[in-house]
């Protein structure tokens, strides 16, 4: 009997034990404390900003082709390669072409020598002044269709109208082109003409967004570099395939060449301002989206979680559109250690 009396207390001694040191996850039985430093809560008039993404690319773009069709002869550059003014980029055959402008010059022999003979019998009065003006009239037309197929000829060679790079080759040597068909898509490349980045808006931000107000711009291949920019265009119709107005910003590289299509991301001051909480980056907690929650001192070993909504994001700070009254101070070091049973103790 005192042996099961004895396992019974042995057995109720260990269970109270083990549950006390459930509770307390301190071995001498008291509750931890977590050392937390806090802040006084502050506001500012911050500039409101529009956070976008987009491509990069280049102020003016020309698609070259030929103003005639034909056979592709010769493509003297592979796309990535620049170019400079003047430069012959792609010719067609010119087999074809040539015997036209020969045959065309061969009318103009005729119609000549015509013209010539009418005179001599006009001046004989063998022809009459109607025939004199009829051969003049044949060699005029002659001597125009002769100078169509010249220019046509001319056009039967592409020439870079000025300095850039190829971003896209759409046609092969030995393919047939028609007149006017794309076979170069190139991006200008000049001294006034800089880099853009095109990013898209919905329409109200659009409306929003003024040409001239300062933007800055980060690019994935320059991650660790910020580039400020200006709104230089606005367009007046909405992208038909994606639904958003594109706005185009103009970069300010200081001699850094990106590739055309490098994705960035930027951030364009509209001139309003709205006044926001600023907290340091740690003192926010289980941030999802435009929602999170930071910890406020309650007397003085305690504290309590605040629902709060984002504004948005720098790099060690983040603006809150609450205006967090009635609380004076927020937590700022350990707030991930941290719910509302936590003892905690200030530290300065």
């Amino acid at each position: 009997m005192k042996t099961i009396l004895f396992t019974i207390f042995a057995t109720t001694l260990i269970f109270t034990s083990c549950n006390e040191k459930h509770q307390n996850t301190n071995p001498l039985g008291e509750p931890d404390i977590i050392a937390v430093k806090v802040s006084p809560v502050s506001s500012l008039n911050v500039p409101h900003a529009i956070q976008v993404t987009g491509l990069v690319s280049t102020e003016d773009q020309v698609n070259y082709s030929f103003k005639i069709g034909g056979i592709i002869s010769r493509i003297l550059v592979n796309e990535g390669d620049f170019f400079r003014k003047g430069q012959l980029l792609a010719t067609l055959n010119s087999t074809e072409i040539s015997a036209g402008l020969s045959q065309s010059s061969l009318g103009v022999d005729k119609a000549q020598r015509d013209y010539d003979r009418a005179m001599n019998l006009y001046k004989d009065s063998v022809f009459t002044l109607e025939q004199l003006q009829n051969t003049r009239t044949a060699l005029d037309v002659a001597k125009k269709g002769n100078e169509a197929v010249a220019f046509n000829e001319h056009y039967a060679k592409i020439y870079a109208a000025s300095d850039g790079f190829v971003s896209k080759k759409m046609a092969n040597q030995g393919e047939v082109v028609g007149g006017g068909m794309p076979v170069l898509l190139t991006n200008t490349v000049q001294q006034h003409v800089g880099y853009l980045l095109k990013v898209g808006v919905t329409d109200r931000e659009w409306t929003t967004i003024k040409t001239g107000q300062a933007a800055k711009v980060t690019l994935d291949g320059f991650p660790n570099q910020v580039f400020e920019a200006t709104v230089f265009r606005k367009l007046q119709s909405a992208d038909q395939e994606i639904g958003s107005f594109q706005i185009e910003l103009k970069l300010k590289l200081n001699n850094v060449v990106p590739p055309v299509g490098m994705f960035g991301k930027a951030e364009i001051e509209i001139g309003q301002t709205e006044n926001a909480i600023v907290i340091p980056y740690n003192a926010l907690v289980e941030a999802d989206g435009k929602k999170g929650y930071v910890f406020t001192p309650v007397g003085t070993n305690k504290v309590k979680r605040i629902p709060v909504n984002i504004m948005r994001f720098e790099t060690d700070k983040v603006y809150l559109s609450d205006k967090l009254d009635g609380i004076n101070q927020i937590v700022i070091s350990n707030s991930a250690y941290l719910n509302e049973q936590s003892v905690v103790k200030i530290i300065k």
